[in-house]
């Protein structure tokens, strides 16, 4: 499995259950057009973007390049790259029929396909043993800070989500990968 520097934003769940098989990086869900109307995960996308930096990875059929031309239009150019992977004809195994075009989408696609298109898209990636260095911020992080498994937990995510300007509606296990995203284990515990 290879790390990714970038934040890769993808379309839907199935998408990001695909693609977290093959890269450990935060993966971003645009709930399909639902990010046309949710100004907070487009903060959280340009909050992200400008960290770390970004990799748009949706669909190669109409609608995936609507939703790229969005994410295009909220994000600075310097601080987004696009990955595209190849047209492919089928249907998903989870899937009845094929799409409306015909086409794989981002989860039929196999393993290496995906590799290949992040790496044209000049992602910054290391081998299995990740970044050097980096101490994540883990559960056991959340715990220690009152943020998970505590009576008032979930008061306490909101108000530092809140805080921070990120999404309310952020699981703690979401809430851990947007985190370690965005500061180091040292910044966390000096917040």
């Amino acid at each position: 499995m290879y790390r990714v520097k970038e934040a890769i934003v993808v379309e839907g769940r199935y998408d990001k259950n695909a693609l977290s098989q093959v890269v450990d990086a935060l993966i971003l869900e645009t709930s399909g057009f639902g990010v046309f109307n949710d100004k907070q995960k487009q903060r959280l996308l340009r909050v992200v973007a400008e960290k770390h930096g970004l990799i748009v990875l949706t669909d190669s059929d109409g609608a995936g390049f609507v939703i790229r031309n969005f994410i295009r239009s909220c994000v600075p150019p310097q601080q987004l790259k696009h990955a595209y992977i190849p047209e492919v004809y089928g249907k998903e195994k989870r899937k009845s029929s094929p799409s409306r075009e015909g086409k794989l989408g981002v989860e039929g696609m196999r393993p290496q396909i995906l590799l290949e298109a992040l790496h044209r898209a000049g992602a910054s990636m290391d081998g299995e043993e990740g970044l050097p260095g980096t101490q994540r911020i883990s559960k056991a992080d959340l715990y220690a800070k009152g943020l998970s498994g505590k009576s008032g937990s979930a008061q306490a995510r909101q108000a530092l989500l809140k805080s921070l300007a990120l999404p309310q509606a952020l699981s703690a296990d979401a809430m851990l990968d947007v985190l370690n995203a965005l500061m180091s284990r040292e910044e966390f515990f000096q917040l």
